[in-house]
């Protein structure tokens, strides 16, 4: 286990290195910098003086890969580099931003597996019933509906019918104040949850049908076992891999793109962050998200890969 966790860590490197290098250069294919981005049409009526100035003052001054070197170098000894629009560390604006991004991508997770699982179990035990119907109609909505539009229909639906309005632009912390924090996110973590709902459904009705054919299920029936024990101890902890597997993939899809979320309910977050660090060409803090987003995904995915083997004991990491 040790040797493996050990092996997965130095993927980590070229994994990381990979996505530095496309975060990068792709930044920089945008029309325009910083300078631009902040002078707007003035940026056009500096002197070359002034303009190289500025450069000076924004690290632009260099090759391009001379500042990735030197970014790089800076991401190793943990400094990711200096907010200029902020005035803060980038390190300092993802440590006051990623709490509330986590919290909203697990809450929504917990949303999507208290509506997803049942749903998708009894799909599967059911099948082609009128739960199953249902089921499936409800994978389908969730599937199709956007998450901007979902958010949208929340807050019509709240404002016109119920005249009320989510809380938005006084965001208070967990710690500081439990019951309005969550109130404060539950509708957001609603609309992220719902389509997130409807793929772990989908996931667990067809992991459970193929697992319900399975030698051992009929085997564990022909012994005389009580029906729920099959489904529950047999069937659906064998049926859980997949399901863990898209859990992994979906939690760093939430960390990265909870933006459209985040933006709709006014949320401070770490994705509305980077949006606007991109429109405003502040290079070290897309950077820097973006490889802290992507070192999460890569400890969630291994936290998936040692799930596995308490879900199935056949798997072994041992080599």
């Amino acid at each position: 286990m040790a040797r493996f966790i050990f092996k997965r860590f130095l993927s980590f490197i070229p994994t990381l290195i990979g996505v530095s290098l496309l975060v990068f250069f792709a930044i920089r294919l945008i029309p325009g910098d910083a300078i631009v981005a902040t002078l707007g049409t003035e940026a056009g009526m500096l002197s070359q003086t002034q303009r190289a100035s500025l450069e000076r003052y924004y690290g632009l001054d260099k090759p391009a890969i001379q500042q990735y070197g030197i970014w790089l170098a800076g991401s190793l000894r943990a400094n990711l580099g200096f907010s200029v629009r902020h005035g803060k560390a980038v390190s300092q604006l993802i440590r006051e931003r990623f709490p509330l991004t986590l919290e909203l991508a697990f809450l929504a997770v917990i949303i999507s597996l208290l509506v997803g699982i049942p749903i998708g179990l009894l799909s599967a035990i059911r099948q082609n019933s009128f739960i199953d119907i249902f089921g499936r109609l409800f994978s389908l909505i969730g599937l199709a509906l956007p998450n901007f539009l979902i958010g949208t229909l929340i807050i019509y639906v709240l404002s016109v019918y119920f005249h009320i309005l989510p809380t938005a632009g006084d965001y208070v912390g967990f710690f500081e104040n439990p019951v309005k924090n969550i109130q404060q996110l539950i509708f957001p973590a609603i609309t992220l949850g719902f389509a997130f709902s409807a793929s772990v459904m989908r996931m667990t009705r067809s992991s459970m049908l193929e697992v319900l054919n399975q030698d051992f299920v009929r085997t564990a029936r022909s012994k005389g076992l009580e029906e729920r024990r099959v489904i529950i101890n047999h069937a659906f902890r064998n049926a859980l891999i997949p399901v863990v597997t898209l859990i992994g993939v979906e939690i760093g899809y939430l960390l990265g793109g909870a933006f459209i979320v985040e933006q709709i309910f006014a949320l401070p977050g770490l994705g509305r962050l980077i949006i606007n660090a991109v429109s405003q060409r502040e290079y070290a803090l897309v950077q820097g998200s973006a490889l802290f987003i992507a070192l999460n995904v890569l400890t969630i995915n291994l936290l998936v890969d040692l799930l596995y083997a308490a879900l199935d004991p056949r798997i072994s990491y041992e080599v």
